[in-house]
């Protein structure tokens, strides 16, 4: 397989589309996707539960839920300005 593809150099830089293909990757971070949704649905559960014990009014449930949805997403935007 050598005598057709040389070895890589150590030493030799990566062009010009490994590095935007990487930097695109690190944009967003799959981490933080993994850990707000793994959080989000006992959240989502607890508000849903305790907001019906109470006697909340469906629309505000609703709306509350959605909120915790849109904060789940902004917590794993902003991971790479940390």
């Amino acid at each position: 397989m050598y005598s057709i593809f040389h070895p890589l150099d150590v030493n030799e830089p990566l062009p010009r589309e490994l590095l935007l293909e990487e930097r695109r990757k690190r944009m967003i971070d799959s981490y933080r996707f993994q850990l707000a949704a793994v959080l989000y649905l006992p959240a989502l559960m607890l508000a849903l539960v305790v907001m019906g014990s109470v006697g909340v009014n469906e629309v505000v449930t609703v709306g509350v839920c959605g909120l915790l949805l849109v904060g789940a997403f902004i917590y794993a935007l902003t991971g790479k300005y940390r």
